[in-house]
């Protein structure tokens, strides 16, 4: 894994220097709104993300305090991830990320979620962020 080095104070910057790459906001993106939670799963993504990119982001997503690992309780070998209050953080993001894209570009939104989403924001962000919290304290 690379060292993290901050570019600058600037707040925009340092948002970038942690979730500026594809990749994170994806692993973020398929925990929230598809409930992955271990390296099989996010391998399973349409990105067909690379192994060893997987395996980097999920490191530096946790070593900046967005997720936990934690042994599978079916399986000692395998972890799971889950989002800390930080990465809970980050789902009024992805929700403007997912209408940005929904606005300007071919998408498929989980059915209901846009329509959600478009008559009250605030309530939306709200009950995923609650699922996040209620997820990783089970």
């Amino acid at each position: 894994m690379k060292a993290f080095k901050q570019r600058s104070t600037c707040p925009i910057s340092t948002a970038l220097d942690v979730l500026g790459d594809k990749w994170s906001l994806l692993i973020l993106r398929d925990i929230v709104f598809a409930g992955k939670s271990t390296y099989g799963e996010f391998q399973q993504s349409a990105e067909k993300m690379a192994t060893n990119v997987l395996a980097d982001r999920l490191a530096v997503l946790e070593s900046q305090g967005l997720l936990s690992k934690a042994v599978a309780m079916d399986k000692k070998s395998k972890f799971t991830y889950r989002l800390t209050e930080k990465g809970v953080d980050t789902i009024p993001i992805l929700m403007e990320l997912l209408l940005w894209g929904s606005q300007h570009g071919p998408s498929v939104v989980e059915a209901g979620l846009l329509e959600e989403l478009q008559a009250g924001k605030e309530s939306v962000v709200a009950k995923y962020q609650r699922l996040a919290r209620e997820k990783a304290l089970a």
